[in-house]
């Protein structure tokens, strides 16, 4: 389980416009909002990465870099992009279910074609927001085992208006004896 204010995993990806995605690397002012999505096959998931892709300049004025990653391939993440007119978010593929796993994601066997008659992969994972710091550190987290009622970015964005003016801690974090 990953807690607040510790180490989060390693992340690297390749990504459609900006070259290979390493949260090693990463040099937010901020944070890094990383957004896992279930893939193309997700109608949802189109609908929501939307709505990120209109906020990104919003988490960017606050000092907030902004990708979201999924287990497709390069084809399937580019008509995704394409269907979501990313011109800001960056696009991260190839997510290992290994690695999903590793960030507390749930995992998700293929059950054929979705409502809109793209087949889902034979493994892929489910939605998962994250806050990281600069350090490495988690900040928030919010996994879900199905892809509906998944955190709002607009209240996310008026979350961090709150947190930078008040320097607000990560909660979440106690982990001794209950």
């Amino acid at each position: 389980m990953l807690t607040p204010r510790q180490l989060v995993p390693s992340l690297s990806v390749d990504t459609l416009a900006h070259g290979r995605f390493d949260l090693q690397a990463a040099t937010p002012e901020r944070f890094t909002l990383i957004c896992f999505y279930r893939g193309l096959h997700c109608p949802i998931c189109a609908n929501y990465l939307k709505e990120l892709e209109r906020l990104t300049p919003d988490f960017a004025s606050r000092g907030v870099e902004t990708v979201a990653i999924s287990s497709d391939g390069p084809e399937r993440a580019g008509e995704m992009a394409k269907k979501i007119g990313a011109d800001h978010l960056r696009i991260g593929y190839g997510l290992a279910p290994t690695k999903a796993r590793e960030w507390g994601l749930y995992i998700s066997a293929s059950r054929g074609k979705t409502s809109i008659g793209i087949e889902e992969p034979a493994l892929f994972s489910e939605p998962g927001v994250f806050l990281v710091r600069p350090d490495r550190t988690l900040y928030y987290l919010s996994v879900q085992s199905m892809p509906f009622v998944r955190p709002n970015f607009a209240e996310m964005v008026a979350a961090l208006d709150f947190v930078i003016k008040n320097d607000y801690p990560a909660r979440g974090e106690f982990t001794g004896a209950v």
